[in-house]
């Protein structure tokens, strides 16, 4: 296990879905929060969760909450620095971001961005998919970010920045690519049909 925070990014509307928390659905029984907590304890130090609105409706999952310090809706980014400078109150380095509607992103994910960062003045690197020879498709909410970047971050936000890939290819950030075989490893449920996709991939999970 590479030392490292993970960071569960909750902080969308789930508007397709009716609004809500989208971690809450339940897939085989269990909330796509929990799904994503089992994946990633493993593979980090410690979990936190982005997420606004009141804090006291996740005291179930036992996890810290942090929230945005932007109030409109400035987007995963939003979540990163929320997590960064939280990392960084724990004397933590790096944070891993994963989003909580995608129940099957890969076990090995935060060692193969470590192992993409090699050589990396600041670790940058987000995950990417491929199916067959298709282009590579980066996933900007699947990350690795350095605490040492937040208080760049923050002044790119505060000056209207909200695209993740404009910002990492700023600091000439990487890819970490995955096979997108037998299915994309980053499907995120965004409507009911999505969920029942879900279901019948748990068979591959």
């Amino acid at each position: 296990m590479t030392q490292a925070v993970g960071v569960i990014l909750a902080g969308g509307q789930a508007r397709r879905m009716g609004g809500g928390d989208k971690g809450r659905l339940l897939l085989e029984k269990k909330s796509l929060f929990q799904h994503v907590i089992n994946r990633l304890a493993p593979q980090v130090d410690r979990i936190v969760l982005n997420a606004n609105g009141n804090p006291d409706r996740f005291k179930d999952l036992a996890l810290p909450v942090i929230t945005d310090n932007f109030g409109d809706h400035a987007g995963p980014l939003a979540g990163v620095l929320a997590g960064l400078d939280w990392a960084h109150q724990q004397g933590a380095h790096h944070i891993v971001t994963v989003a909580a509607d995608t129940p099957f992103f890969p076990k090995g994910l935060v060692d193969a961005l470590f192992h993409a960062s090699q050589g990396q003045k600041h670790k940058l690197v987000l995950a990417a998919s491929q199916h067959g020879q298709d282009k590579p498709q980066r996933h900007p909410t699947f990350g690795l970010w350095p605490v040492a970047l937040a208080e760049d971050l923050r002044k790119e936000l505060r000056e209207g920045l909200r695209k993740v890939v404009r910002w990492s290819d700023q600091h000439e950030g990487r890819i970490a690519l995955f096979s997108a075989m037998p299915f994309d490893p980053f499907f995120n449920i965004n409507t009911p049909q999505d969920l029942q996709k879900a279901a019948d991939f748990m068979q591959y999970s």
